[in-house]
C-alpha cells in the first residue's frame, strides 16, 4: 500500500501490491511481514532437499525443494522492494515450480521419455522471456490457476491408489494448509482496505506465505512417497522430533 514514503528503494514500479502499509517497519523493506513470512518456506525445503539428497532419491525432488527456495527468494526480494524487476522473480518462478510438479505427477507413465522434460523446459523458457517484457495482470492469475489444476487429477489418482493411512494424512494436511491459505488470500483481497483500518492487520498475505510453504513441504513428502513405493524402496512416513513428517526408505542392496 503505496504510503508516499521516502525509501531505499525508490518508487514502487510494481503492478501488485498487497494492502501491507509500506516501509511500517524498516526503509529497507517495502512489505516487511509479507517478506520475512517467506522464510518457513525456505526452511522447509532445505530440510526436505536435506531428505532428498541424504537417502539419494531421484535428483527430480532436490530441483523441486530447490526450487520451493528460489520462490520463496524471489517472493522476498519482491515484497521487500515493491519493484518490477523483482516482481518477475517472484511470478516467473511460481510458473516453473508448477511445470516442475507436473512433470514428477505426469512422467512416471510418459513414455516418451524425453518429450514431457524438453516441453516443459521450452514452454516455461519461453514465458519467462514473454512475461520479462508483458505484464499479463490477470492474465497471469488465469494461467498459473489452470496450471495448478491440471495437476489436482494426477494428485487425487495418487491419493486414492495409495494404501498408507500416514501418506495419506499427507495428502489432508496438504489440503487442510492449502484451504487455509487460500482463505487468507481471498479474505486479504475481498477485505483489504477494511482490516487494514483495522488496530492490528491479520496480514492476510503473510499468512498466505506461511501456509503455503507447508502446503508445499506436504505435497513434495507425499510425491517422494509415492515415488520411492514405484521405485520398490519401502517407504514408510515418519517424524522428526514427532511433529514433522518426512519419507523414509530401504534401497534394495542391488540399488
Amino acid at each position: 500500500m503505496a504510503d508516499g514514503i521516502s525509501s531505499f528503494w525508490g518508487p514502487v514500479t510494481s503492478t501488485t501490491e498487497c494492502w501491507e502499509k509500506n516501509y511500517a517497519c524498516s526503509s529497507y523493506i517495502a512489505e516487511f511481514y509479507n517478506t520475512i513470512s517467506n522464510i518457513p518456506t525456505i526452511l522447509l525445503a532445505l530440510i526436505g532437499l536435506v531428505n532428498a539428497v541424504r537417502q539419494r532419491f531421484e535428483k527430480r525432488f532436490s530441483i523441486l525443494h530447490v526450487s520451493n527456495m528460489i520462490l520463496a527468494i524471489g517472493s522476498m526480494l519482491y515484497h521487500a522492494t515493491l519493484q518490477s524487476v523483482q516482481q518477475q522473480s517472484d511470478e516467473t518462478p511460481m510458473v516453473w515450480e508448477m511445470l516442475l510438479y507436473m512433470y514428477i505427477l505426469y512422467s512416471p507413465d510418459w513414455h516418451y521419455r524425453s518429450t514431457m522434460p524438453t516441453f516443459l523446459f521450452l514452454y516455461g523458457a519461453v514465458f519467462a522471456v514473454v512475461h520479462s517484457v508483458v505484464h499479463f495482470g490477470i492474465g497471469f492469475k488465469v494461467h498459473y490457476v489452470i496450471l495448478c489444476l491440471l495437476c489436482i487429477p494426477r494428485m487425487y489418482k495418487y491419493y486414492i491408489h495409495t494404501q498408507d493411512a500416514s501418506a495419506k494424512r499427507l495428502v489432508k494436511l496438504y489440503t487442510a494448509t492449502l484451504s487455509l491459505g487460500s482463505l487468507c488470500w481471498f479474505c486479504n483481497r475481498v477485505f483489504c482496505k477494511q482490516m487494514s483500518r483495522w488496530p492490528m492487520n491479520p496480514q492476510g498475505h503473510a499468512l498466505w506465505h506461511v501456509f503455503m510453504g507447508f502446503t508445499c513441504y506436504f505435497a513434495n513428502t507425499f510425491l517422494m512417497f509415492c515415488r520411492a513405493q514405484q521405485r520398490g524402496w519401502s517407504p514408510k512416513v515418519v517424524y522428526f522430533m514427532g511433529i514433522l513428517p518426512y519419507v523414509k526408505i530401504e534401497k534394495p542392496k542391488t540399488q
